[in-house]
Formats: C-alpha cells, structure tokens, sequence
C-alpha cells in the first residue's frame, strides 16, 4: 500500500502537469505560424514516436521493473519542455512533440504494470486500477484550466518552463519513492491474502490476448485524438483557451463522477467496457448531428463514459493475460492507443471541412464494439463473469 501512495502522488503531478498542455498547444502553434493541418500533424507524430517506445518496454519492464522507465519518462519529458520553451518555428515544435512522444512512452505501462503487480488478489487489483483513474481523473479536472489560466497571466515560454520544472520535480519524487525492482513489489505481496487456486493455477503461464481487444483502445484513443483537435480549434484558438481548459476540465469531472460510484466494480469489466464505449459513441453523435445541446453537458457525460471505461480496460487485460507479462500487455495496450491517438487529430485535420470528425468518431467507436469477441473460450468467459474475476 505504501508503494501505491507515492505512486498516486507522483502520478498526480505528472498527469497535472501533462494535462496542463491539452488547451495551450493548440494556440501556441498557431502563434508560431502553423496551419490547422500541421498542428493535426503535430498531435499525431506525438502518437506515432510512442510505437518504438512501446515495443521497447514490453519486455524491458517486465525484465527490469517499472521504477527506472517511471524515471527516465519523467525526467526527459520535463527537460524538453524547458527546451520547447525557447522555440520560435512550428517545425521545431514538431521535433520536440516527436522527441517528447518516444520519451513518454514508457510511462503508462510501466505504471500501470507496478500497480497490478502490487497485488494477486483480484479485488485490490480493481481497487488499484480504480484509485489510478481517481488520481489521474483529479489531476486532469483542474490543470486544463490552471494551464491556461498559467499562460494568461505568464505567457507560453514561462508557463512550459514551470510544467518542465514540475516533470523534474516528479520525476526525483518517483526516484526517491518507488521500488528498484520486483523483489520490493513481491515484500509487500507476502501479508496479503493467497490468490483463489483456480486464478492461481492460471497465473504460472501467459496466456495470449485476442488482437480483437486491442481495437478497441485504438478506436477510442482516436476518437478522444479527434476531440483534442476539434475542443481548442471552434473559437478560433486564440481567445477561447480559457473555456477550453474549463471544457476538458468538465470531461475529468464527468470522469469523477463515475469513478466514484464504486458499485461497478461489481459487475463484469467487459460488460463495463462495452456499456462505456456504447456511451461515448453516443456523445460523439449527438455532437456531430444535434449541435443545439450544450456542448458542456454532452462532455459531462463523454467524460462518465471515460470512468466506466479505463479501470474496466485495465481490469479486463489483466485476467484475460492471467496476471503475466504485465509489461506487455500493457505496451501493448498502449501501441493501440499510440496508433489512435495519431490517426485522429490527422483525420480530422484532412476532413474537418467537408465532414464531421465527430461523426468519424461515432462510427469507429460502433466499429470497435462490434469487433469485440463476443463468443469467447470458456476460459474468457469465465474470467468476464464478475463472480470470476470479483470474488
């Protein structure tokens, strides 16, 4: 439980300070000189460096651990934002937004990888995955906002230099904090309760996972890749960076919202995931063909479908992996979501004019959901039954 705390910590600092950007980068492009195009462009090679991060850790994480990737994601991601700082062209912020993607790579598997492994028992191992979208869900309420509130008051080059200096400052804290390898995860494992036999039978072995669910954070990091680019570009990006942030914000509390109702951890994480994704496809249509309905109260409840969605995502790979080779399934999970999170902002940047991205999204969305197994093994199925999984 220890490890988990300072694990919470840091993480609220990094997603803080990451989160900041979402509402500034836009506007700071566009006053380097950048096209709605280029910035499209912009936001997904970010995406697309994560590929050769990802494969990278995989395997380093599950041979190494987490705590040095943790480090290493923080520390570099902080230092090229002093860098960004300095920039003065659009093609500079490119290099930099690439560099950055390959760095941050790291990060979500390896966290994600330490929280699963800090317990064998499935109930903490939805109560961790929980408390991580609690933690990351907070952070992101206010530092949209703060981020542009940041900028108002000290300009784009101060406000990266601070967010870098906070990146840095996460990164000793995570140095400081977290285990140096497995064997410290394994000392805090030994007073919990002994897993289930039948769970623990299946955990001596990895166990493939069905490409089929992978589609499914790809289809949704590129529908929330198309939201990132559409939210800052409706008032121009100039004077509407304040009520972006308070926008993104309304998504993470419409995140917390759900997060809090911690009854859903009852039911099957699949049966989760598909309700979740059902709901955001819905907002992305209602956005795309009933513009006349506040476009605040829709993000409320996209950012509800976000809390049902990732601790269900989380919870589902884990049982479905048998609770190995964390690191890879996890990499894996995030090369899908790289691979969304760069077809995104560039489709909509190509087809903004002629065609709604909001509308691409519904429909990758439906697309995602249907490629979803439904007729599993019995193994699969069995897992996906909360009595299962949820003790």
């Amino acid at each position: 439980m220890k490890t988990a705390i300072w694990l919470y910590l840091f993480l609220f600092l990094a997603v803080f300070d990451l989160h900041a950007q979402y509402p500034i980068l836009t506007p700071f492009a566009i006053s380097l000189g950048a096209a709605p195009t280029f910035i499209g462009w912009m936001m997904g090679i970010y995406s697309l460096t994560h590929l050769p991060g990802n494969l990278i850790a995989g395997t380093q994480i599950d041979k190494h651990g987490s705590r040095r990737y943790i480090v290493f994601s923080l520390l570099g991601a902080g230092i090229i934002l002093l860098i960004q700082a300095q920039i003065h062209t659009p093609w500079q912020l490119l290099a930099l937004r690439s560099v950055s993607g390959f760095v941050l790579a790291f990060l979500s598997p390896a966290c994600l990888a330490l929280l699963a492994q800090l317990s064998n028992d499935p109930i903490k191992q939805g109560k961790y995955m929980s408390g991580h979208g609690v933690v990351h869900t907070l952070a992101s309420v206010v530092s949209p906002a703060a981020g542009a509130l940041i900028v108002g008051a000290l300009g784009f080059s101060a406000t990266f230099a601070s967010l870098g200096y906070l990146l840095i400052l996460s990164g000793v804290i995570a140095w400081l904090s977290m285990p140096k390898g497995l064997a410290e995860v394994q000392h805090e494992k030994v007073t919990e309760p002994a897993m289930p036999s039948n769970l623990a039978g299946e955990k001596r072995k990895f166990l493939p996972v069905s490409w089929r669910y992978f589609a499914l954070p790809l289809v949704i990091a590129c529908a929330q890749g198309i939201l990132f680019f559409e939210l800052p570009l409706r008032g121009g990006g100039h004077s509407s960076m304040m009520s972006t942030g308070l926008l993104f914000s309304i998504i993470s509390v419409g995140a917390l919202f759900t997060l809090s109702m911690l009854f859903l951890n009852r039911y099957s994480p699949k049966l989760r995931l598909i309700a979740g994704v059902l709901l955001m496809s819905l907002c992305f249509f209602v956005m795309a063909a009933i513009p006349q309905i506040p476009l605040s109260s829709v993000l409320f409840v996209l950012g509800m479908s976000k809390g049902i969605i990732f601790p269900a995502m989380a919870t589902l790979f884990i049982h479905l992996s048998g609770g190995n080779k964390l690191g890879r399934i996890f990499s894996l999970q995030s090369i899908a979501t790289s691979i969304g999170s760069f077809i995104g902002p560039i489709t909509a940047g190509q087809l903004r004019v002629g065609l709604s991205p909001y509308f691409i999204a519904f429909v990758l969305l439906m697309i995602g959901i249907m490629l979803l197994p439904y007729f599993t093994a019995r193994r699969e199925a069995s897992l996906s039954d909360p009595k299962s999984i949820l003790g």
